[in-house]
């Protein structure tokens, strides 16, 4: 596993005035330097470190607030509402079932008009809806399917293991098709036999390289679980009736009450979770410091800031006793933090404009707040602090090529251990950096080149340590 930290940027990158990461400082025949460099990122890859975290299971929800401005009003709320004792009970200080439970109270929508489901799906592996705003099946003709950076294709390129698990996948004709009917099989947490499997709440079913990688039905889950054969990360999505996006025909009787339209759909994910999540925390995997995050998809009748999503963690290594933190998070801050537990680079696919969060506008991976305050301190590794800054370009007239002397710095108060890789994305297509020791096969844009850089005998680059790099490009035509 691999960690970039992006340096010595703009805090702006749309700012026409903002600092290029290259700038050229000297007149003359070197002028053009700024045109072909002064696009460039610059970015440090460095090893990875163990994280404390254990497995990871995602548990996805469906179509509530966690809080609104009419409580009651349909769909109801979350938070308060007597037909979700189990979730509420969670998030209760002092009650048994919040010992190990942390959760947000200001967990907002992904971006402005994120909405139907489906974008807020992609918006989980890959910190972006692209634009698509749809619930359709993924085809060519619909424009959702995905060739970009995302979380299950990091895990591939970083051989990190990953499972998704989705209910009633196995009634349909493949992951990438819905399947819903009254002939299945009976549930077992509801008792009929209605199924209902939506590819529009299966994340990775949008991306060309994973849309039928590593899917599985529900009960090859509980399998796995039992036989400690689960994936680092495992992604868990109930059918329509169990994910409280759909009632029941008939409606459901739950805890003595019975139930119709949108407060039976809410029992019976209530119904779910209250099953799924006991058997979970009982195994190896979870009390090995492992996490359950309970993930909403949407807001509800709106995307503003008076309305907030439901996310709730549990793990040995949460804060507990039903900690509320007010720290402001979205579904980017999910993917930062899963990027930061596994030593992964930062996702930063391109976000429309017009979906920037009008209250705050942190919905950007690498900008957003992660899910740290949910944690212990540590439980979530923090990046290293590391920098880079280049100095001014020099012309070797024999050779013709130009070339810039970068310094890496340890700014922090721990060794960065090597391997170090000094990495430039965006790079002009103009350019070839002739010193190159490769091309990134896991960071994004996948084939930028690096330079390694080298540390001592120790292997590491101390705290308040420089080191330099040498970045090289043929001098441009018409010099």
């Amino acid at each position: 596993m691999k960690a970039r930290i992006h340096i010595n940027q703009a805090d702006n990158p749309g700012d026409a005035k903002s600092t290029p990461a290259f700038s050229c400082h000297r007149p003359g025949k070197l002028a053009r330097c700024t045109a072909l460099l002064g696009g460039a990122v610059a970015s440090i890859l460095l090893a990875a470190q163990a994280a404390p975290a254990g497995n990871i299971f995602v548990i996805a929800m469906e179509n509530h607030n966690f809080t609104q401005p009419d409580p009651t009003n349909s769909p109801q709320q979350i938070l308060g509402n007597t037909a979700a004792p189990y979730i509420n009970s969670l998030i209760t200080p002092g009650h048994p079932n919040a010992a190990q439970v942390s959760y947000a109270t200001a967990y907002f929508n992904a971006g402005k008009g994120v909405h139907p489901s489906e974008p807020n799906y992609v918006w989980a592996e890959a910190g972006t809806d692209f634009g698509i705003h749809t619930d359709a099946e993924p085809r060519s003709a619909n424009h959702n399917i995905f060739d970009a950076p995302h979380l299950t294709a990091q895990f591939n390129a970083a051989g990190i293991s990953w499972k998704n698990y989705q209910e009633d996948v196995q009634l349909g004709l493949s992951p990438t098709n819905n399947a819903s009917g009254t002939n299945g099989p009976v549930n077992p947490y509801y008792g009929t036999t209605q199924y209902n499997y939506a590819v529009k709440h299966n994340p990775m079913a949008f991306f060309s390289d994973t849309a039928v990688q590593n899917v599985y039905p529900l009960a090859q889950f509980f399998d796995d679980l039992n036989n400690d054969t689960l994936g680092q990360y495992n992604w868990i999505t109930p059918n329509q009736f169990n994910d409280a996006h759909s009632s029941l025909s008939g409606g459901f009787t739950y805890r003595g009450i019975h139930y119709t339209g949108d407060q039976a759909a809410i029992a019976q994910g209530d119904n779910f979770l209250a099953t799924v999540i006991p058997q979970i925390m009982a195994s190896p995997a979870y009390q090995d410091n492992g996490a359950i995050i309970i993930w909403w998809d949407e807001t509800e009748r709106g995307d503003a800031a008076d309305r907030t999503i439901p996310e709730i963690v549990i793990s040995p290594l949460a804060k507990g006793n039903g900690y509320a933190s007010s720290v402001p998070l979205n579904h980017s801050s999910d993917i930062k933090t899963m990027e930061e537990i596994f030593e992964l680079s930062l996702i930063n696919n391109p976000i429309p404009v017009s979906e920037t969060n009008v209250f705050g506008g942190y919905n950007n991976v690498p900008t957003v707040n992660d899910l740290s305050d949910l944690f212990v301190p540590g439980a979530i590794p923090a990046p290293p602090s590391v920098s880079v800054n280049g100095g001014g370009f020099m012309h070797d007239r024999r050779t013709g090529h130009v070339s810039q002397v970068v310094q890496i710095a340890n700014t922090g108060t721990t060794p960065v251990p090597a391997p170090l890789w000094l990495v430039l994305d965006n790079l002009s297509p103009t350019v070839t950096l002739f010193n190159a020791d490769g091309t990134t096969a896991v960071l994004a844009p996948l084939g930028s080149p690096y330079i390694s850089v080298g540390v001592g005998d120790d292997d590491v680059l101390r705290p308040h340590e420089i080191k330099k790099g040498h970045i090289g490009v043929p001098r441009p035509e018409g010099r």
